[in-house]
């Protein structure tokens, strides 16, 4: 395709695409395709102009690779196409841009060539929307915000004060137009952050399981979910049996069983068992709008402080009512009666406050935070308790097998081999460093093991060539499944590496071997438990299924202000209850199928986005970056939140309570009120809409 370069400087790149017409579809297979490239940091396009901006890495090569793809790039390039998500947010913006410049065109020019008796029929009929209104609320006995709104357009209609009433009719549609257009695109943003992030599944073919690319499965097709996997797409159960978590898209709070002829939802998970599903929805069939669906209808949006406002404005109603009667009756003048009705808290209140806390979800994702709701920032910013999760949180996304002990004379890869046989079905952090293992020395796993069993907490049992295979923790392997230990093999027992985390292998009740599993800390954990303090977490706990060694090494190099070292799940949520009791907040890090009790008792559940997809689905906050410095932005920005939100709330009932005043003591015309009232109300509503953080507020220092 041609283009010509408008500017250009290190790194960054203006092109105009020709020709420069581009619908919306075309901007986005542009956008999507050029953030494709590996070297490409950022891309903008403006599809009104033909334009986009691109950022890479420097370099001539780079530079020469760039034009070269864009010499080659094609809208009808079905490649392309495949990139642009199922909603991108870009035809959203720019239908709400088109309605909010057509309104504001269409006051102007009615006020420059329609003739005054014209203008004032048009208010008068369009008053009677407002009225209706008003009069559908009284008769259902409520005194709400928009009688108040009723009440002052038709005064003012009776006054013959028609620009008075065309000028708040105005305000109010240009008000409720930009908290929609905020609104719809905070949840357009939060859906998309939701959608689902699996790229493979195991699908059945014949006798055979095949690991597959989801975007490869089709109808028909059948696929083998287990234990902790997320459900990737629609379908019918055709065999098996599993208890399935579909919350996010039912609302059920429990799990529910799923037999051979039930179906399954794509974005659900399996808390137990495993089935096979025969797929009747491609991939990203409808999920957007399920998404969507679920968040609209969900209360978490509102934040508790949200709420309060809420009941607060509608309890205003009635006092603004007899304050405009009773001004009337001791001062006869309808002029600072009108004082009370076109000045009211609720306006604002009710726009501001949805925008402020919608706006700081969008904020959080674009720092890879995703938060399923106002309520949980509002959490975030006033807990003063944080439990972590030890492996796979605090500790390094990518722990290693560092050493295999065999015993009995096994041999070392054949014993890798089979432990990356049973843990490849359950990703966790520990789990995927002993497939990554077997990987890098070149070793085949095939299937050779009847049903995974998944022991949460414990470990995995299954059989092998007719023998009961499991691995696991030393309570698993030792005390529960009764295991020995091969003769001779005590004194290497004993003499395993204390700082290592250890695996146990176990087939026909013998042990096999014991995986070395070194998990270092995160770089950054300890700046971060510095960071927190510091933000006002008073109480940093970590919890962790490690020895009391490995556990207290850890805690020291955290400055963690106290650890518990071999707690079980039900540990994890008892120490939360107990916060509770004592009248804290808390916090809960994890990522793993045995952090997913205490996710769903803390006031605000984190989970790490590489973790096990049913923490994912139980938290109310997910971090997709690979490091835990967005739990810094996550504290600042619901702090801001907060901030704003009284902000906001002291700044409304201040200068509206002037405005009454003024109106009553008979300083300022009603027009003059509702001009202001209805100015200060857009004002509040664009600043709740505004970034909570500056560009630069704590960043990852260069050393930890």
């Amino acid at each position: 395709m041609k283009c010509r370069i408008m500017h250009e400087s290190p790194g960054r790149l203006r092109v105009r695409m020709l020709p420069c017409s581009m619908t919306v579809k075309e901007a986005d297979i542009l956008e999507f395709d050029l953030r494709n490239i590996s070297f490409v940091s950022d891309v903008r396009v403006y599809e009104r102009t033909g334009d986009a901006v691109i950022c890479y890495a420097e370099g001539s090569v780079n530079r020469q690779k760039l034009i070269r793809h864009l010499s080659h790039f094609a809208y009808t390039d079905p490649a392309a196409a495949g990139l642009v998500p199922e909603k991108t947010g870009r035809e959203l913006n720019r239908q709400y841009e088109e309605k909010l410049v057509m309104k504001i065109a269409w006051r102007v020019l009615r006020r420059l060539l329609v003739p005054a008796p014209v203008r004032n029929a048009f208010t008068v009929l369009k008053s009677l929307r407002y009225l209706r209104t008003g009069l559908r609320l009284l008769a259902e006995g409520k005194l709400q915000v928009p009688v108040l709104d009723a009440a002052a357009i038709t005064a003012s209609v009776l006054r013959r004060d028609y620009p008075t009433a065309s000028s708040v009719m105005f305000l109010l549609e240009t008000g409720e137009l930009l908290e929609e257009w905020t609104h719809r695109k905070s949840v357009d943003d939060l859906a998309r952050s939701m959608s689902l992030r699996v790229d493979r599944v195991w699908m059945k073919n014949g006798e055979e399981e095949v690991l597959v690319p989801v975007k490869d499965v089709r109808e028909g097709d059948r696929i083998l979910v287990r234990t902790s996997n997320v459900i990737p797409l629609d379908g019918r159960v055709i065999s098996g049996a599993a208890m399935v978590n579909q919350a996010a898209m039912t609302g059920e709070s429990v799990p529910v069983e799923k037999q051979a002829g039930g179906y399954v939802y794509a974005g659900t998970v399996v808390e137990n068992g495993e089935c096979l599903i025969e797929v009747t929805k491609k991939a990203g069939s409808g999920k957007y709008d399920q998404i969507v669906r679920m968040i609209e209808e969900s209360e978490k949006l509102k934040s508790e402080t949200e709420t309060a406002a809420f009941h607060l404005a509608d309890r205003l109603v009635p006092f603004s009512l007899a304050g405009s009667v009773l001004t009337y009756l001791l001062t006869r003048n309808l002029n600072r009666a009108l004082a009370f009705l076109m000045v009211d808290y609720s306006c604002a209140l009710k726009l501001s406050m949805p925008l402020s806390v919608l706006s700081a979800i969008r904020e959080a994702g674009q720092h890879g935070i995703t938060v399923k709701g106002g309520k949980f920032l509002e959490a975030a910013a006033r807990a003063q308790t944080i439990v972590f999760d030890k492996t796979g949180t605090l500790t390094h996304a990518q722990p290693q097998v560092v050493r295999i002990v065999t015993f009995g004379g096994a041999d070392e890869n054949e014993c890798l081999r089979m432990a990356a046989c049973l843990e490849e079905h359950y990703p966790h952090s520990i789990a995927n460093a002993v497939v990554k293992e077997a990987e890098k020395r070149g070793l085949i796993h095939e299937e050779r093991h009847s049903t995974v069993n998944y022991v949460v907490a414990h470990g995995i049992a299954s059989e092998i060539d007719g023998q009961k295979a499991v691995i696991g923790s030393w309570h698993f392997v030792f005390e529960d499944e009764h295991c020995t230990v091969p003769p001779g093999g005590e004194e290497a027992l004993s003499g395993l590496p204390a700082e290592y985390s250890h695996l146990f292998l176990a087939v026909g009740g013998v042990l096999r071997a014991v995986l070395c599993i070194f998990d270092p800390l995160r770089e950054e954990a300890p700046y971060v438990i510095e960071q927190l303090h510091r933000l006002g977490i008073s109480r940093i706990c970590m919890m962790t299924g490690d020895n009391e060694r490995t556990a207290a090494a850890a805690a020291r190099s955290l400055s963690i202000d106290e650890y518990h070292a071999g707690v079980l799940p039900e540990d994890k949520a008892g120490f939360i209850r107990r916060e509770h009791e004592a009248g804290r907040k808390v916090i809960m890090i994890g990522d793993g199928i045995n952090d997913t009790p205490a996710l769903s008792e803390a006031d605000a559940g984190v989970a790490i986005s590489d973790g096990a997809a049913i923490a994912r689905e139980i938290a109310d906050i997910t971090i997709s970056a690979d490091d835990l410095l967005p739990l810094l932005k996550l504290r600042e920005i619901s702090m801001a939140l907060m901030d704003r939100i009284d902000s906001n709330y002291r700044f409304i009932m201040g200068f509206n309570t002037m405005l009454i005043l003024l109106g009553v003591l008979g300083i300022l015309p009603p027009a003059s009120s509702a001009l202001l009232h209805n100015g200060s109300t857009i004002a509040a509503g664009l600043r709740s809409m505004t970034r909570l953080l500056p560009e630069q507020s704590i960043r990852k220092q260069t050393d930890f």
